[in-house]
C-alpha cells in the first residue's frame, strides 16, 4: 500500500510539473541565447566566449564576451562594455586577450589584461579588423582590413548651380563581383594585411597590390613571416575558385606562392615547432561538390601532401596538437558534426559529437572548437533540446561536460517536440537516406496530426540533429515535421552530394517522397494531411514537388529559383554557376538551365501556394518569386505573394523576421488542413 502512494506521489508530482510548462512559442525566440566561437587559453584553465542573445527593441542579435573556467566556475562577463565585442584571441602566454569591439566610429582593437581585469583600445582604424592573430613573442598583431579604392568615372558632369537639388551620381561599377547578398552593394577596395603592437601604436600595412589578402593568418615561428591564403594570379578576378597559400616577409613585404595547383587551397596554420603549415584543399575537378581535405607540407612549400586522403567528409576548423605530431579537426557526418584528432600519417580518432547550434532559425551545421597546449577541448555544443552551450573534453575524457546552461530558465519550463532519427531506402537506387521527424509537444500517436515536409536550403548543406526554434514552433503548432537529407547533402560523402551536378532538381525529388511514403506506411503521416515547405534550396524543392504531384493540401515555397537562366544572371553570385551546376552559360545551354527550373512544372501545379521571400533579397531575387506568383495567378490556383521589407535572403536574420515566416507559413497552412480526428 506504502508503495502504491508513493507512485501516485510521483505520478502527481509530475503531471503538476509537466502542468507548469508551456509550448515553444513566438517570443520565446526573443529569449534563447547561445555560446559561440569559443578560445581556450594556452593553460586550459579557462575559455571566453561569445555570448548571444537578441534584443527585442533593436530586433537584433547582440554579443558579448564571457570568460568561465573550464570547470564550469567562475562564470562572469569579460568587461563592463556593452558594446558588441567578438573575435577574442589568447596571447601566446595566456596573460593577454585581444579582441575586436564596436565603437561610435566602427569597430576597434582591444586587448585584455587577465591579472589585472583592464581594457585598452589599441587603434583608430578606418574599417573593421579581421582575423586577428598574436605574434609568437607577443609583442605584435596582425589582421585584416578592407582598403578603398575610386569608383572609376566615365563621364565629367557640369557643375550644378549652388542649391541646386540635383539627382544622386550614378553609381558605376567595373568589377564582376559587386554586391553581396546581406551586404548590398560593394564598396571598391581590397583587403589587406596589417600590424600593430600589441601595446599600441602605429598600424603598418605590410601586403600591396590590387589582390584580396584575407581570411586565416598564421605566423611563421621566427614571427618573420604571415602565412595567408589569397589569389595573385592575372586572372583572379574571373580564377574565383582558386587560392594559393602565400608567405609575406612582414619586414619587406614580399611575397611568394607555396601552392601553385588549381584548386581552393585556404585556413594555413604552421606547426608549433614552426616546420610545418597545414592547409586545407582540393584539386578542382569542377563539379557541384568536392571534399575538402587536409594537406601538410613543409614551412618552405617543398613535400605536400594530402593527410585525410582515407576520410570522405569534408575538413574543417584546423588545429595543430602541441607536440607537431597531428592536427584536431572538425567535420560532419550523417548530419552531426564530430571532433576529431588526425595524426601525420592519416590515422583519425574522433573525440566528440555533437558540435553546432548557432543556427538557430533551422538545424543547420555550424559550432566551432577551441584547444589548449595540453589537449583540452572547448566547444559549442547542441541537441534537438537547445542551442550551443559551451562544453569541455578533458585530454584522456571520453564524454564531454557541459559547462553553461544558458536557456535554463527558459527551456526547462517549455514543452519542446521530441526529435526523431528516421532511415529509409530509395525507390531509385535503393541508397539509405536520412531524416528526422519532429512531434508535437504531449503527442498521442492514436490522433491524426498534419504532417509537414521541411526542406534544406544549399542543397549542398545538411540538416540534423540540432536545436531549430523553427522547427519547434511548427510542432507546437500541432505539426508533425519532417526534414530529410536527401542526396545532394553533405556529410555523406563526396560521391553523394556530387549526385546534383547537372542533376537539379533530381532524384532528390524521388528522396524526399520516399521519406513522405516511408512516414505514411509508419502511420506518423496521412495522405490527406501531407504539406510542404522550404527555402532557398528548400523553395526549390518545395515548388519542383507541387509541380510534380498535387498529393499536397498546401504549399510554402519561400525564396525560390523558379527559372535558372533569369536566377543566374541576376543574382549576386551569377558567376559562379557556369560548369559546376550545368554545363556552360544560360546562353550556351538554355534547354539544360531550363530542364531543372522549376518554372516549367507550373502548369501542372493545383496546390494552394504562398510565395514568400525578403524584398532586399539578391541570392534569390524577389522576381524568381513572382514568376511563381504571378504564373499561378494567371492559372487562377490559389495564392498570395509575401514579401518582407529589409529582409535579404537570410530571412531570419532579423528575430522579427523569423517570427513573420512562422506566423505567415502557419496561417497559410492552417487554411487547408482539416480537422484532427
Amino acid at each position: 500500500m506504502r508503495n502504491y502512494f508513493f507512485l501516485l506521489l510521483i505520478g502527481l508530482l509530475v503531471q503538476f510539473s509537466n502542468a507548469q510548462k508551456s509550448d515553444f512559442s513566438y517570443l520565446d525566440v526573443y529569449d534563447l541565447q547561445y555560446v559561440s566561437d569559443p578560445q581556450i587559453s594556452p593553460d586550459g584553465v579557462r575559455v571566453v566566449y561569445r555570448r548571444m542573445g537578441f534584443d527585442i527593441m533593436e530586433d537584433k542579435a547582440t554579443g558579448n564576451l564571457w570568460m568561465i573556467k573550464s570547470d564550469g566556475s567562475q562564470h562572469q562577463k569579460l568587461t563592463s562594455r556593452e558594446e558588441s565585442e567578438s573575435n577574442a584571441t589568447w596571447s601566446p602566454d595566456g596573460k593577454q586577450l585581444a579582441f575586436t569591439g564596436a565603437t561610435d566610429q566602427g569597430s576597434e582593437i582591444y586587448v585584455y589584461w587577465i591579472s589585472s581585469g583592464k581594457i585598452a583600445k589599441i587603434s583608430q582604424l578606418p574599417f573593421s579588423p579581421s582575423s586577428l592573430t598574436w605574434s609568437p613573442d607577443g609583442k605584435r598583431l596582425a589582421f585584416s582590413m578592407n582598403v578603398e579604392r575610386a569608383a572609376p568615372v566615365l563621364a565629367k558632369m557640369p557643375k550644378k548651380p549652388k542649391g541646386a537639388k540635383w539627382a544622386d551620381s550614378p553609381r558605376i561599377t567595373d568589377r564582376l563581383y559587386h554586391e553581396a547578398d546581406g551586404r548590398g552593394y560593394i564598396s571598391p577596395g581590397f583587403n589587406h594585411i596589417f600590424t600593430i603592437p600589441s601595446n599600441g601604436g602605429a598600424v603598418r600595412q605590410i601586403t600591396s597590390g590590387d589582390y584580396h589578402h584575407r581570411g586565416t593568418l598564421s605566423w611563421s615561428a621566427d614571427g618573420r613571416q604571415i602565412f595567408f591564403s589569397g589569389n595573385r594570379n592575372e586572372d583572379w578576378e574571373y580564377d574565383f575558385r582558386n587560392s594559393e597559400v602565400y608567405a609575406v616577409n612582414v619586414d619587406d613585404g614580399t611575397i611568394k606562392a607555396l601552392t601553385d595547383r588549381n584548386g581552393p587551397d585556404t585556413n594555413p596554420l604552421v606547426s608549433p615547432n614552426g616546420k610545418y603549415i597545414a592547409y586545407i584543399g582540393f584539386e578542382d575537378k569542377v563539379q557541384a561538390y568536392q571534399v575538402r581535405q587536409l594537406h601538410v607540407m613543409n614551412s618552405d612549400g617543398s613535400n605536400k601532401r594530402v593527410v585525410s586522403n582515407t576520410l570522405d567528409r569534408g575538413v574543417s576548423d584546423i588545429v595543430w596538437n602541441a607536440k607537431s605530431e597531428g592536427l584536431y579537426f572538425s567535420y560532419d557526418d550523417k548530419g552531426n558534426s564530430k571532433i576529431a584528432h588526425i595524426s601525420l600519417n592519416g590515422k583519425v580518432d574522433k573525440l566528440a559529437d555533437n558540435m553546432g547550434g548557432t543556427s538557430i532559425g533551422r538545424p543547420y551545421a555550424g559550432g566551432s572548437f577551441t584547444v589548449s597546449k595540453n589537449g583540452t577541448i572547448a566547444f559549442t555544443q547542441t541537441r534537438p533540446e537547445y542551442p550551443s552551450e559551451l562544453a569541455v573534453l578533458s585530454p584522456k575524457g571520453k564524454t564531454p561536460s557541459k559547462i553553461t546552461s544558458l536557456n535554463k530558465a527558459l527551456l526547462d519550463y517549455k514543452n519542446l517536440g521530441k526529435v526523431e532519427e528516421v532511415w529509409y531506402k530509395s525507390t531509385f537506387d535503393q541508397r539509405n537516406i536520412q531524416g528526422w521527424v519532429v512531434y508535437p509537444p504531449d503527442y498521442d500517436a492514436n490522433r491524426k496530426y498534419p504532417f509537414l515536409v521541411e526542406n534544406h536550403g544549399g542543397p549542398i548543406l545538411n540538416y540534423g540533429d540540432r536545436f531549430s526554434s523553427e522547427m519547434q514552433l511548427y510542432a507546437a503548432n500541432g505539426y508533425i515535421v519532417f526534414y530529410p537529407n536527401p542526396r545532394g547533402s553533405t556529410s555523406y560523402g563526396e560521391e553523394f552530394a556530387n549526385l546534383l551536378y547537372n542533376n537539379y532538381p533530381g532524384e532528390d525529388y524521388n528522396d524526399v517522397m520516399d521519406g513522405v511514403d516511408y512516414c505514411i506506411a509508419k502511420g506518423i503521416a496521412h495522405e490527406d494531411q501531407l504539406f510542404v515547405t522550404g527555402g532557398s534550396a528548400g523553395g526549390i524543392m518545395s515548388a519542383w514537388m507541387i509541380g510534380k504531384n498535387n498529393r499536397f493540401e498546401a504549399a510554402v515555397v519561400a525564396k525560390p529559383v523558379m527559372n535558372w537562366i533569369s536566377k543566374t544572371l541576376v543574382a549576386d553570385n551569377y558567376f559562379r554557376y557556369a560548369n559546376s551546376r550545368y554545363p556552360g552559360q544560360p546562353w550556351e545551354n538554355f534547354e539544360g538551365y531550363w530542364k531543372f527550373s522549376p518554372l516549367s512544372l507550373v502548369g501542372n501545379i493545383e496546390t494552394p501556394t504562398m510565395v514568400l521571400v525578403g524584398m532586399n533579397d539578391l541570392r534569390t531575387p524577389p522576381s524568381e518569386a513572382k514568376q511563381l506568383y504571378h504564373a499561378l495567378k494567371l492559372r487562377k490556383v490559389e495564392t498570395v505573394l509575401v514579401e518582407i521589407p529589409e529582409a535579404s535572403h537570410g530571412i531570419a536574420n532579423k528575430p522579427s523576421n523569423l517570427i513573420t515566416k512562422i506566423a505567415h507559413t502557419l496561417a497559410w497552412l492552417d487554411k487547408y488542413k482539416k480537422t484532427i480526428e
